[in-house]
């Protein structure tokens, strides 16, 4: 219990952040997290506001979407993330955005590509298109995992619909929908001047290398510290 509550608190925590990055409009958009040791996911309410939110909104469901604790009906999305869960066990959690520049390229069934420093330490490839899947069942999440398999990226661009992301937990995957619109932005600008040149395969993989295991502070727990 005290693994759900936390996890509840954190995805609650999370969703601001999608406010804070001009992610979402309206009540669209969600984001979950695996909770550590168990079967469960804990995902946002389906149509309720941003301001609404709570810890104790947040849904708790099993791997196949079937709600386990909650006063609310799950998000739209939740056999979508539930199906990701059980495919990819090595993430933690998923996001959910129809942020403008990515969506825009999403619209287009359009990759955006690995043009950029940034998106090279983040992604390590260009951000994918996945296929069109409706709303409701599983099929988003199947095209997620189908996209994302033997690929670096954290994100891919669902045709027609929006962001999509993973990450090791469910910060991490907000991180990488924040930083797929940054590079979404960036390259359309690019773009209205001209062609836009992809980075150096060579290149690419030095720098995720790079930022993947070297950049930032060491971590001192590993090191026994």
């Amino acid at each position: 219990m005290d693994a759900v509550a936390a996890a509840r608190r954190e995805v609650c925590r999370l969703h601001s952040e999608l406010l804070r990055w001009n992610l979402v409009a309206w009540t669209s958009g969600n984001v979950s997290a695996r909770v550590p040791g168990t079967g469960l996911l804990v995902i946002k309410p389906s149509g309720v506001g941003y301001d609404e939110l709570t810890p104790e909104s947040m849904v708790v469901t099993d791997l196949h979407g079937a709600v386990v604790e909650g006063d609310h009906a799950p998000s739209s999305d939740t056999a979508s993330h539930a199906h990701i869960y059980r495919a990819m066990p090595e993430v933690g959690g998923v996001a959910h955005t129809h942020s403008g520049y990515a969506t825009a390229w999403a619209a287009r069934g359009e990759a955006i590509p690995c043009a950029l420093t940034a998106m090279a330490d983040e992604f390590g490839a260009d951000i994918p298109v996945g296929p069109f899947a409706r709303i409701g069942g599983a099929e988003i999440g199947e095209g997620v995992v189908a996209t994302l398999a033997g690929h670096r990226s954290p994100a891919v661009l669902m045709r027609g619909h929006g962001v999509f992301t993973i990450g090791r937990d469910a910060e991490a995957a907000v991180k990488a929908a924040v930083m797929c619109e940054d590079a979404a932005r960036t390259l359309h600008f690019a773009r209205l001047h001209g062609p836009v040149r992809p980075l150096p395969g060579a290149d690419v993989d030095a720098l995720y290398d790079r930022y993947q295991n070297a950049y930032g502070q060491p971590d001192r727990t590993r090191e026994g510290a």
